[in-house]
This record gives structure tokens, C-alpha cells and sequence, in this order.
């Protein structure tokens, strides 16, 4: 037993010392952050089409629309909503929040057709909205004038953007040759339960996708942020378009990976000043959002779940374990490991500007992680998986 202690205790300082200096610097949140970032003007700015997936999104709808009608944006710019069978006022709400900004020739709304049997209804929505625009942009008889858009926005119908974030991204895109630019949006951390978990959200997923290795053209990393997403039309069409990811739950990054493995270039940050207004006011809230698409990310496979179960206790859970270990150099190696995480967790802590002892609970978190991803799987194999909006696509096997 003492053997066992002490094997665990230095694999887990171990884990910790290479993400520490060896996985792409995923916690110093400061080397990506686009908010304090500076960005060269451009001489001519392309034309961009947002679209904007909505389902059930009357609660936010208004001030997502808003803050999109009010890009200050120097170029060319339309919005597209595609509204995805709500069943609620989503499209009516979206219209007013237009004609209050005199600005409804900016936006654009589709009703989507029925969802196709084995499409993801997120994919599907965007999939809709890139079809309204091609039809918008279709040259007239008379001119023969086409205007392709250069870039297409995708964003979420719960965020709000500052009013130069298109601007940012698009000249951030056209200065670096970017075929995908992405942005982490800020999430909510108002509620107990979201000071608790949300920050470890963005840890796991940065620790998954380091931002400098998804910058790298020869690392083979891909990932990016579905709530920001500006894409280059070309690149749209070298992929064959959405319909060569149709069947992926999580499409943002099924979407990056198909843009780099076409030797395209992507980039992904974060932004303080691009906001989720989702909000999560209890932990089953948070615990069905995660367990959602957990599997989903091991590719719905036994074996890579029991490692990801074996790897987080390694990482997360056995340091505290071993905090009250009988011999006193497995303690001390679990104290050293506890110090390390709550260090490199603080940045994250930090970029939600939060009170840093929050960083000490981070082993509670992944925890909580933990038990997610065994709900996740659990509810796959009863036939309960991934899902967008209350809808179950085709079942991956």
C-alpha cells in the first residue's frame, strides 16, 4: 500500500508538471485573449452574412438580434435568423427588435424545413441559413451582379457581441490568412452553481484543444467555440460544406478539424466582451448541459471512457486522497499537485475576474466532471444522447 501511495502520488505530480510546460501553455489565458489584442484596419472590407440558429430563444433573442444589427462594421453586413420550429415567439420577437432600430432590411428570417432524418438540428439550422443567402445573393437578370459572401458569422441566438467584434474578426482573419476564426464567449458565472463549475468548464475544454496548438498548421489539434464562429466562404466549399460534418454533435470542432485537414488555417481565442446570456441557476442544470455531448467527445467508446475515468482520478481526485495518506512522502507530493492545479487553474479563475480561493475547489469541479461523463453514457446506451433544443439526432455507432 505505501508503494501503490506513492506510485499514484508521482504520476499525478507528474501529469500535472507536463501540462504545466508541455501542453501548449493552455492556462495562460493572456496569450489568447482577443480583448486586449490589437488588430491592423483593413483598406477594403469583405462582405459577411450572419447566421443565427434559433429554436425556443424568445428570453434572448431580442438583445442577440440587437447587438448584431449594431455592428459598426465597415463593410457589407447581413444577418440571417434561421428559426428552427420554435414554439415559441422567437421569430416575432427577433422582427420587433429590428423595426425598433428602423433596420429590418438587414434581417433576414427563415422558417427551416423539417429536419432531415440522421441531421443534427443545430447543423441543420446553419445549413438552412447558408442556402437563404446563396438564394439572396443569386444575380439578377438584369445585371448579372453576384456578391458571394467573403466570410459567414455563425452565432448563437443567446450572445451578445460588442459592437466591433465582427470588425476584430474579420480583420484578425484578413490579416493572418485565416480560413476559421473563433471565439470562447464569456459565460455566466452570477449564480453559485456557475462560479463553481463554469470556469472549470473553459479549463477542460482549452486543456483539450490548446489554443497555440489549434494555431499550429502542423499540429493536427482542431477545435473551435460554436457561439462565435467566423468562416471563410472558400473554405466552406473546399469541405463540400456543412453537409461533410452532418452527422457530428459537436460541430464546432468537427467543423475546425475539416478546415485544417484541408490545409486551412484557424485560430481560436477568448473575448470577455462577447457575452452567453444562457444562464444556469442550479448544478442540474450544468449537469445535463455537460453530459449532453461528454460521450459524444469519447466517441461513444467503453474503453476510452474507462481510461478518461482512470485519467481523471489520476489527475483530479487522487491528489486530495492522498492528502491524508499515513506515510508523509505521498502527502507531500499530493500538497505539491494540489498547489500546482490551483495555480494554473487561478488564470481561468482570474479571466472571470472571481475571488481567487475559487481555484483551491477545482478538485470538487472535476469531480462533478466526472460524474457527468458516467451520466452521459449512461443515458446513451438508454437511448437518451446527444441532443440540440429537445431533439435526438441519429444515434452514432
Amino acid at each position: 500500500m505505501p508503494f501503490a501511495q506513492l506510485a499514484i502520488s508521482s504520476i499525478s505530480f507528474s501529469i500535472w508538471v507536463y501540462l504545466a510546460i508541455a501542453r501548449g501553455n493552455f492556462w495562460r489565458l493572456r496569450e489568447f485573449d482577443d480583448d486586449i489584442a490589437q488588430h491592423e484596419p483593413l483598406s477594403r472590407w469583405p462582405n459577411v452574412i450572419a447566421i443565427v440558429p434559433a429554436r425556443n430563444e424568445a428570453a434572448t433573442i431580442a438583445q442577440a438580434v440587437t447587438s448584431l444589427l449594431l455592428q459598426n462594421y465597415p463593410g457589407e453586413f447581413s444577418i440571417i435568423l434561421v428559426d428552427d420550429h420554435s414554439e415559441d415567439a422567437t421569430a416575432q420577437i427577433a422582427h420587433q427588435a429590428a423595426t425598433k432600430l428602423n433596420a429590418t432590411t438587414r434581417l433576414e428570417i427563415h422558417a427551416a424545413a423539417p429536419l432531415p432524418q440522421g441531421r443534427t438540428g443545430k447543423l441543420w439550422a446553419l445549413d438552412e441559413g447558408i442556402r437563404t443567402g446563396a438564394a439572396l445573393l443569386r444575380p439578377s437578370p438584369a445585371t448579372n451582379d453576384h456578391s458571394d459572401p467573403t466570410y459567414y458569422w455563425f452565432t448563437d441566438a443567446d450572445i451578445i457581441h460588442a459592437p466591433d467584434t465582427l470588425q476584430r474578426l474579420v480583420a484578425r482573419a484578413e490579416n493572418n490568412q485565416l480560413d476559421l476564426t473563433s471565439l470562447m464567449v464569456q459565460l455566466q458565472t452570477k449564480t453559485l452553481p456557475e462560479r463553481a463549475l463554469i470556469p472549470a468548464f473553459l479549463f477542460f475544454f482549452l486543456k483539450l484543444y490548446p489554443p497555440s496548438w489549434i494555431a499550429n498548421p502542423k499540429a493536427r489539434t482542431a477545435g473551435a467555440a460554436g457561439g462565435c464562429i467566423l468562416l471563410r466562404g472558400e473554405a466552406l466549399q473546399r469541405i463540400g460544406g456543412l453537409a461533410a460534418i452532418r452527422h457530428e454533435v459537436i460541430d464546432d470542432c468537427a467543423l475546425a478539424q475539416a478546415v485544417k485537414a484541408s490545409n486551412g488555417k484557424i485560430w481560436m481565442g477568448l473575448s470577455r466582451v462577447s457575452v452567453s446570456l444562457r444562464s444556469y441557476t442550479t448544478f442540474p442544470e450544468i449537469l445535463d448541459m455537460i453530459a449532453r455531448t461528454a460521450y459524444t467527445q469519447l466517441h461513444y467508446s467503453p474503453l476510452l471512457l474507462i481510461g478518461t475515468l482512470l485519467g481523471m482520478f489520476l489527475t483530479y481526485l487522487a491528489p486530495i486522497a492522498l492528502l491524508f495518506a499515513p506515510n508523509p512522502t505521498p502527502r507531500i507530493l499530493a500538497s505539491c499537485t494540489w498547489l500546482l492545479m490551483t495555480f494554473l487553474y487561478l488564470s481561468t479563475i482570474r479571466f472571470y475576474r472571481l475571488s481567487p480561493p475559487w481555484a483551491a475547489t477545482f478538485p470538487a469541479a472535476a469531480l462533478f466532471y466526472t460524474y457527468a461523463t458516467i451520466l452521459s453514457s449512461a443515458r446513451y446506451y438508454a437511448g437518451r444522447g446527444a441532443q440540440w433544443k429537445g431533439r435526438f439526432p441519429h444515434r452514432a455507432r
